[in-house]
């Protein structure tokens, strides 16, 4: 069985560099790749919470 993940093309849009210089993902990319990665991603659209480490529905 292959738990292989799919590749997502990065489009115009999909993130923005932070001042510190980091990529930080957009609500846009979050959505086409179709799952919550359980991160507490700043634009995350699935609702997880780091701190209670929940996700509401």
């Amino acid at each position: 069985m292959s738990f292989a993940k799919k590749h997502i093309p990065i489009e115009e849009g999909d993130y923005y560099l932070t001042p510190e210089g980091y990529r930080c993902f957009t609500e846009q990319y979050h959505l086409k790749r179709g799952y919550c990665c359980e991160s507490g991603c700043r634009h995350c659209p699935y609702g997880f919470d780091k701190k209670t480490n929940t996700q509401s529905s």
